[in-house]
């Protein structure tokens, strides 16, 4: 099997983040379409989605808490890393006891109550929030990414890829945090 870097997190933080939503905007629908032929096949994708998201999300902690206890890091970095497991942990309680709730009270085709409605929406936003920091941590911090591309100096400004004409060597400038430029800058005048 091809070793996955950091494991299978970033894989499966997809799933609750599109359950979830998808979730919050059928308990939306369904409400709002009550009294309609509609509105009870919105309940049921709202029940079903928000129970698999739940579900989806106990392998997705699971994996990050793996890829938190495995994945080299700096001092910034690992706040960082608390901050977002803070997110997930508290996103799964409220998960898991929200699909608890609503899969104990309520028959797959019932209309969620507007309260129940808005307490998903909560659980999206903390979702949302939660995987904006697991973004922060790739993104910004280079976690869980094996390298990072080597920046050239050079590239002209507004130059699209593909745009060089024959013979013209490829000097394309990437974005990187401020402490890996200089590094990057020290290692080229050592060269």
């Amino acid at each position: 099997m091809p070793e996955i870097i950091p494991n299978l997190h970033p894989l499966m933080v997809h799933f609750p983040v599109a359950l979830i939503s998808i979730s919050a905007i059928f308990h939306v629908a369904a409400i709002v379409t009550r009294g309609k032929a509609c509105a009870t096949h919105c309940a049921v994708l709202a029940h079903t989605t928000l129970w698999l998201g739940a579900l989806a999300a106990l392998p997705t902690v699971f994996f990050g808490w793996q890829a938190f206890n495995s994945v080299n890091h700096d001092e910034v970095s690992h706040l960082a890393m608390l901050l977002h497991r803070t997110w997930a942990l508290s996103t799964l309680a409220v998960l898991v006891v929200l699909a608890g709730w609503d899969a104990w009270r309520s028959k797959l085709d019932a209309m969620p109550a507007w309260w129940f409605a808005g307490a998903v929406i909560g659980a999206w936003g903390m979702v949302a929030t939660t995987a904006w920091h697991g973004g922060e941590l790739v993104y910004r911090h280079g976690l869980g990414v094996m390298s990072l591309p080597v920046a050239e100096t050079g590239h002209a400004q507004g130059q699209e890829h593909g745009s060089m004409s024959p013979g013209e060597k490829n000097t394309h400038t990437n974005a990187m945090p401020e402490g890996k430029a200089q590094e990057h800058s020290q290692h080229e005048h050592m060269h």
